[in-house]
């Protein structure tokens, strides 16, 4: 990956965004797009666009730039705050874990505590930790010397810097699924370098951890005849997968394409036949029932969207270090610019 870019997606990963405080990280994404698209902007729910103007055919590219967090809910008479989570935590992972709370006038750091295994009762030792019973500690001696750094509705995430790790893997939180917010820029990065005559718009939509609502409205806004939706899913490689449940993918073994549910099944073909014309490896998984990402809202958008799943393999996701392989954005990423320069009519995923 070039220098540039991975510096860029440096930037992006480090950047605090939890769902619905996502404007940080979408402002990175929207001053890098803007040096190369055609337009660049935000609309009201917090996506932001990258446009590049065609005509007739509207495609639309999104991948969701939230990530999961942390809200305080209550702040004790000692500076204690006590959380919620904002999208989907194993709360055994949030234990001594440092997190950054976006303060009154900047970042706080803090620490994530519980009762110390040391007191607990032999019976409560067994027992899985609940996020009712755990705090945050930001150093402070009071409610009052808290509330002037930070407030009830304070958002945060885990403070967990990425790491560059052997064969083109990194480790960083936020990978679900600020990579696929980079990952649709990145293919519209190739676009423009050999426009299609379609107009495309590369989209980081928001809430998608807690609502899918921000790619619901991009859809509306954008009226798109065929998106692409990029996202992480779960990487089977590992010592504790179920390959016969949830397919062989693995890390460095290309984008997963997606069959079932909110996918247009001509749309998975013409994928499939691009991957294999350009020479681009590709895992398989099914979702038979729904994806659990932003396509499930955009393919009913409107009169329906012919809409197909691309997800990059992640191992540990939801977690403060999640896994991928660069190698596995770089071909979503040609797969995606490949799949778009392929398209002529507005209803060539309309059945016969």
């Amino acid at each position: 990956m070039d220098a540039n870019i991975l510096a860029f997606l440096k930037r992006l990963l480090s950047t605090p965004g939890p769902s619905g405080d996502e404007a940080a990280a979408a402002k990175v994404w929207r001053d890098e797009a803007r040096t190369f698209a055609d337009n660049v902007r935000a609309d009201v729910h917090g996506n932001s666009y990258a446009v590049l103007e065609g005509n007739g055919l509207r495609v639309l590219l999104a991948g969701h730039i939230d990530e999961i967090g942390v809200m305080v809910s209550h702040i004790d008479d000692e500076g204690f705050l006590f959380f919620a989570p904002v999208g989907g935590w194993d709360a055994q992972v949030l234990v001594g874990q440092r997190v950054r709370l976006l303060g009154q006038a900047g970042e706080i750091v803090g620490v994530i505590g519980k009762k110390p295994i040391h007191l607990l009762k032999p019976d409560e030792r067994d027992q899985a930790s609940k996020i009712e019973n755990m705090w945050i500690d930001i150093g402070v001696k009071s409610r009052d010397e808290a509330l002037e750094r930070v407030y009830v509705g304070c958002v945060g995430v885990v403070d967990a810097p990425l790491y560059e790790l052997p064969h083109g893997r990194i480790i960083s939180r936020s990978l679900d699924n600020r990579i696929g917010a980079f990952t649709v820029l990145e293919a519209l990065r190739l676009l423009a370098q050999d426009r299609p005559s379609v107009s495309v718009a590369a989209v980081a939509t928001t809430q998608e951890e807690t609502s899918f609502a921000g790619a619901t409205t991009a859809a509306f806004s954008f009226e798109p005849h065929v998106a692409v939706v990029v996202d992480v899913t779960f990487a089977t490689d590992h010592p504790e997968a179920n390959k016969r449940q949830q397919g062989d993918v693995k890390l460095g073994g290309g984008p997963v394409l997606s069959r079932g549910a909110a996918n247009s099944p001509l749309a998975y073909n013409r994928l499939l036949e691009l991957a294999a014309r350009e020479q681009i490896p590709y895992s398989l998984q099914i979702s038979p029932r729904f994806t659990g990402t932003d396509a499930d809202a955009i393919h009913m958008v409107r009169g329906g969207v012919a809409t197909a799943v691309i997800s990059i393999p992640n191992r540990y996701m939801h977690s403060p270090n999640e896994m991928v392989d660069l190698a596995d954005v770089t071909n979503a990423a040609k797969l995606i610019a490949a799949f778009v320069r392929s398209l002529h009519s507005e209803t060539e995923f309309a059945p016969d």
